[in-house]
């Protein structure tokens, strides 16, 4: 506390000084007036030069960054976009992270931070390479065989014990012939790694897929850990195939619970809806709104710091005795989905960040008419 008790006011210029990104202010003009430190080194060039610049100097002229401003600036508003292609006549072309938002008690005045190698580019490396892809569609074409069969005298078997078990355990039984259904339908449609995979989609409850997620955990490979989910109940729904959905929260959720090993471990699922948060897609004409979140986060000892960039590539696992294809599968069906996930990891836990397109009320139409 200052003198007679007042808090002590930081000046703008100190706070953004600090940050470890690089951070721009321009005025209303697109003229620069603030640098900080990691800007200079991100720029290549120093802060007396940059603030005698304007932002259209030190871009490509025909670089998307400048609409993204005038955007901001007519919608008065925070713009988070993914995989930015950032062009400068100095450094050439990179794919960024670009925040762009409005400086608080100067109008006109926006805040532009910019991070390389951050969601985008991370989620970019996650991808399968194209050789695991044709080897895990061959696999794919195994498991049809392999895993369908052996299910469906699973399905079979819980089929007759429904018409003989107490009321209370058919839940059990009609669990089990609910998700023999699920997973015999994925194996159907497991084209999972082509290039151009089509499914259907629309509108989808996220928290009724997360629901049946921990419900599927609580009854088995889950039993015994503390799940907690917090939920933002204003959230409108994902536009997405509700299936394919289950199983990416399935594979998520049971690779925390195997992280889990304490007697004191926790998972917590949270949902969220972040504004601005956009993608730019190297095929699409325009960038994809991704304002639904999910995270699922646990207390375990994290994913080894030489294993993140891999984590997830196909045949990568934390595991001795893993097959590494959960993660993989995760990172493509969210692709496919036109979303992103990130990963947060340190010794305290990991943390799975997923960001997933809204439905909108034309979108099935247009997804129909294709």
């Amino acid at each position: 506390m200052g003198a007679g008790g007042m808090t002590p006011q930081l000046a703008p210029d100190g706070i953004l000084g600090a940050l470890t990104v690089a951070v721009l202010v321009v005025a209303e003009n697109d003229g620069i007036t603030f640098a900080n430190p990691a800007a200079e080194q991100f720029f290549q060039s120093s802060a007396s030069t940059l603030v005698k610049s304007t932002l259209p100097e030190i871009v490509t002229t025909d670089n998307p960054l400048l609409s993204l401003i005038a955007k901001a600036r007519k919608q008065d508003s925070v713009i988070r976009e993914f995989g930015f292609r950032l062009s400068t006549p100095r450094l050439g072309t990179r794919s960024v992270t670009v925040d762009c938002a409005p400086l608080s008690g100067s109008p006109g005045h926006f805040v532009l931070t910019f991070q390389e190698n951050a969601l985008a580019g991370r989620f970019g490396g996650s991808m399968p390479h194209r050789d695991s892809a044709r080897s895990l569609r061959a696999m794919a074409a195994m498991m049809a065989h392999e895993v369908k069969n052996p299910l469906s005298g699973v399905r079979g078997a819980a089929q007759l014990l429904e018409q003989t078990v107490p009321f209370k355990d058919k839940q059990l039984t009609r669990l089990i012939i609910e998700e023999s259904d699920r997973v015999c339908k994925l194996v159907d449609e497991m084209d999972a790694f082509t290039e151009n995979p089509r499914f259907e989609r629309d509108a989808v409850n996220i928290h009724e897929v997360l629901d049946r997620v921990v419900d599927i955990a609580r009854r088995g490979f889950g039993n015994g850990i503390k799940i907690y989910q917090e939920y933002d109940p204003s959230l409108p729904p994902v536009f997405g195939n509700r299936d394919h959905l289950v199983q990416v929260f399935l594979n998520l959720v049971k690779n925390a619970c195997e992280a889990c090993s304490a007697p004191d471990s926790e998972i917590h699922i949270f949902t969220g809806f972040r504004h601005g948060i956009r993608l730019a897609v190297p095929a699409a004409k325009s960038r994809l709104d991704l304002p639904i979140m999910v995270t699922v986060a646990d207390n375990g000892p994290g994913i080894p710091e030489d294993l993140e960039p891999h984590i997830f590539d196909p045949f990568v696992s934390t595991k001795m005795e893993g097959t590494g294809l959960g993660l993989a599968l995760v990172a493509k069906l969210i692709d496919d989905h036109g979303g992103i996930i990130d990963l947060e990891s340190s010794s305290d836990g990991s943390a799975f960040h997923i960001l997933l397109p809204m439905q909108k009320f034309n979108e099935q139409a247009d997804i129909n008419a294709r």
